[in-house]
Order: C-alpha cells, then sequence, then structure tokens
C-alpha cells in the first residue's frame, strides 16, 4: 500500500472548494493527472454516485471505476476505485475552516498494488514519488483555480 496526505489552505468558503472537487466535469481544471471522465451518475454527489475516470500516470493512460462511498457536504467525501489488474484506490477529502472561509483542504491517497507485497514494492520502484508531487501540484492547481474566481 502506498499512502499520499497533502493539505492546502485555499481563501475560500469550503462550500466553493467542495463545488469544485465535487463537480467531475471540474476534474480537468485541477487534477494534473486526469484525462477524461465518463459514465458519471446523476446525482455526483449522492453516496453510490459513481463515474470512470481516465487518468495518466509516467506516461501510462488507465482506467479508475469511482464509487463514492462517503459524503457530508461541505465537509468530507470519499471515493473509492478499481483500477487495472484489481488494484485499488481510496481518496479522503476533508475540509476544515470557517464558513466565510479560509479553507484547510486534506487530501489523502491510499493505493494498493495487485500482486501483494511484490505489487507493492513494484509499484513504489515504478512511481517513486510521483503520486505525491502529482497530489501537491494539483492542490495548487484547485488553490489558483478557486481563489480566482
Amino acid at each position: 500500500m502506498s499512502l499520499v496526505h497533502v493539505s492546502i489552505d485555499i481563501k475560500a468558503p469550503p462550500e466553493a472548494v467542495f463545488d469544485t472537487i465535487m463537480d467531475p466535469q471540474r476534474l480537468g481544471d485541477w487534477v494534473t493527472i486526469h484525462r477524461s471522465v465518463s459514465n458519471v451518475s446523476h446525482d455526483s454527489e449522492r453516496q453510490g454516485a459513481r463515474m470512470d475516470q481516465v487518468l495518466c500516470m509516467r506516461g501510462v493512460n488507465f482506467k479508475v471505476h469511482w464509487t463514492l462511498i462517503d459524503v457530508n457536504r461541505p465537509k468530507e467525501a470519499e471515493w473509492e476505485g478499481r483500477g487495472p489488474a484489481l488494484s485499488k484506490a481510496r481518496i479522503h477529502y476533508r475540509l476544515s475552516g470557517d464558513p466565510d472561509g479560509p479553507t484547510k483542504f486534506d487530501y489523502t491517497n491510499e493505493f494498493h498494488a495487485p500482486g501483494g507485497l511484490l505489487g507493492a514494492m513494484a509499484s513504489r520502484v515504478l512511481v517513486g514519488h510521483a503520486s505525491e508531487r502529482e497530489a501537491r501540484q494539483s492542490l495548487n492547481r484547485l488553490k489558483d483555480l478557486v481563489e480566482s474566481r
């Protein structure tokens, strides 16, 4: 398992940040490894909502099937993903701050590579610190996007 946790302070109310991060059509505006989204549930903010996302790491595209397993507007959301070769991921968004802002956004990504311990070791070699770097870049893009409104 690999775990990435990054945080950022955004000069905006939690509602504005939550609206942006939960809008599947806005993923390309801030997620650096995002390529496309499809099969989005009609109500993308209800528990059980689904979407398929194509991501790209180190030049390789792959599809993840996401399910929203927990949501508490505008404080947190948790997505569970199934990727290629039985890989699994869990993404947790936690927002805190005053209703008028600023908002602290905590992002956690837990990734389980297929193949047990050997798969986890191979994943660390292939991906290295790219996941954390991409998460930090994504959160910086989110900050710029939301604060520019």
